[in-house]
């Protein structure tokens, strides 16, 4: 049951006096349209049946807080409790000495609103960028992709061999299966010779230790897939054992996690790190840096990305880019829709000295959204991704780039404030005049 945002004052002193009104997570809390979720989440709720459920506007701003400090579900629900200023970004009155939600709250949320609400928040950091502003975000952009990685761990056939093994003997012991023979001692010993494979001397019988191991990884798969009747509550499981067992190195379209089967496997030609396993990522980021598109993607070629990110573009904010520059990952695409597409080239001899010019300093521009993708990583929980399967992939990078966009506004409030207090001390006039 939908549960509405009291707007109801306190006998007793509120946030609102207790507060510093020129805090960023202040102007910023009283700048979003928080009606706007409001109204786009509500049909997704009974208003006469169920449990009271949290207000929106409170389940929203915990999901966008979570991503402006880069911290867990648990911990920003913990930090709620303590910080005053968190919770009147999140509509509370008055200070309130509890945690307001379950951590797992958040996870239902997100579960709730799904894609198309998580594209909603990200159009409502746009907005806030875009308001009242004369500058045409529009007209150039730039468009890059990244690899967002997965919560897995680096994946091996021996690790994935014991995943099996592991997950075979929970299923016998909860439906009590018979099974001959259950190998505790023998995978004992065979953990032993896996280790130091790179050594010399040891190389061989680490070899002989995987392929052991994948034959008792079958033996083991087969036996209760013949004695559970269908397979009944597991078809897709064992499904999934005999295609990691049927496996080699150079299969096509490889399992590399069993709790996260979607996982592709990328390589962006880093000499540091020559394969990452997860998703990419595709984005778009205006002349002023505002990010105007944040896309998921498996692993497409980057020209085939660029429709799909000016798509939710012109969805989000209803206007279409100009002129859109990409780097040399982008060669075969000239024309999407309206939208030109440049990418760096050799000059022309008919160019002019200041053509020449314009297109080498666009291009220099291009390199900004680079860093702008290092800090959605380091600052944006854009990294690691913790959110399960393909909605997950999708869900943490449109929050990874509403969050950037909102911390923009949020330097651009409080430089905007400070100009004017700046300018009411040095003028000596009052503050209708500092504009």
């Amino acid at each position: 049951m939908l549960k509405r945002t009291s707007n109801q004052l306190s006998l007793f002193s509120s946030l609102e006096d207790m507060l510093n009104h020129n805090h960023p997570l202040y102007t910023l809390g009283n700048k979003i349209n928080w009606r706007r979720f409001e109204n786009s989440f509500s049909r997704l709720y009974c208003s006469t049946n169920g449990r009271p459920a949290h207000p929106i506007r409170l389940m929203c701003g915990l999901l966008i807080l979570k991503h402006l400090r880069n911290i867990s579900d648990e911990s920003v629900v913990l930090q709620w409790s303590e910080n005053a200023y968190y919770q009147y970004f999140c509509g509370q009155l008055e200070f309130l000495p509890k945690e307001p939600c379950e951590a797992s709250d958040l996870v239902h949320f997100r579960n709730r609103i799904g894609e198309e609400g998580i594209e909603v928040i990200l159009a409502e950091s746009i907005r806030v960028n875009t308001e009242n502003d004369n500058e045409d975000h529009f007209n150039t952009a730039f468009i890059d992709s990244t690899v967002q990685e997965k919560n897995i761990t680096y994946p091996t056939d021996a690790k994935l061999h014991k995943k099996i093994i592991n997950r075979v003997l929970k299923i016998v012991r909860e439906k009590k299966l018979p099974l001959r023979q259950s190998y505790q001692r023998t995978l004992k010993a065979i953990s032993r010779n896996q280790r130091f494979r790179n050594h010399p001397r040891s190389h061989r019988k680490a070899v002989k230790a995987d392929r052991s191991l994948r034959t008792i990884a079958g033996r083991l798969v087969r036996e209760p897939d013949r004695n559970l009747p269908d397979r009944k509550g597991y078809e897709k499981m064992f499904e999934l054992f005999y295609k990691v067992l049927s496996q080699k190195r150079n299969s096509r379209n490889k399992i590399y996690s069993l709790h996260e089967p979607e996982v592709q496997c990328i390589s962006k030609g880093k000499e540091h790190k020559k394969y990452e396993f997860g998703n990419k990522a595709s984005f778009i980021r205006s002349l002023s840096g505002i990010i105007l598109a944040a896309v998921s993607f498996r692993n497409e070629y980057d020209g085939h990305t660029i429709e799909a990110s000016l798509q939710q573009t012109e969805r989000m904010t209803g206007k279409r880019i100009d002129n859109l520059a990409g780097d040399r990952g982008y060669r075969g695409t000239d024309l999407v829709g309206t939208t030109k597409i440049l990418i760096p080239q050799a000059p022309k001899d008919k160019d002019s000295y200041y053509q020449k010019k314009k297109k080498h300093k666009l291009f220099c521009k291009r390199a900004g959204i680079e860093p702008t993708i290092g800090h959605l990583k380091s600052d944006y929980r854009l990294s690691r991704n913790f959110y399960k399967g393909v909605k997950g992939d999708a869900m943490n990078i449109m929050l990874a780039a509403a969050a950037y966009n909102f911390r923009r506004a949020m330097r651009a409030l409080l430089c905007f404030t400070k100009t004017i207090i700046e300018k009411s001390v040095l003028v000596d006039f009052s503050t209708k005049w500092a504009f």
